[in-house]
């Protein structure tokens, strides 16, 4: 089981974000845990994750959090695909970045 966490400024717009990924992810076959959290909660949750995506709104925090976990990776998330909620792109940039 892999964990993806993703962040936000509140974890309220990731919220959508993750059951969409959770959604692709299961119809892949994938199994991945992935649950979305206000940034505040990052130094509880980024130890435990695989994958750490980070929101559009809080871009400004993306070089601290790959200090903080420099053997976990740490994607900002695309804006586009953010707005979109393209939970399916979302899944397969995360699935190739756990594959390489």
């Amino acid at each position: 089981m892999k964990i993806i966490r993703l962040f936000c400024a509140n974890g309220f717009t990731t919220e959508m974000m993750t059951k969409k990924m959770q959604q692709a992810a299961d119809k892949l076959g994938l199994e991945y845990e992935i649950k979305a959290f206000p940034y505040a909660k990052v130094r509880d949750e980024g130890p435990k994750a695989d994958v750490i995506l980070l929101g559009p709104q809080i871009r400004y925090n993306l070089k601290h959090v790959q200090q903080d976990y420099p053997n976990t990776p740490v994607i900002l998330m695309d804006m586009r695909l953010y707005a979109a909620m393209d939970g399916e792109a979302m899944i397969k940039q995360v699935q190739a970045l756990l594959e390489a």
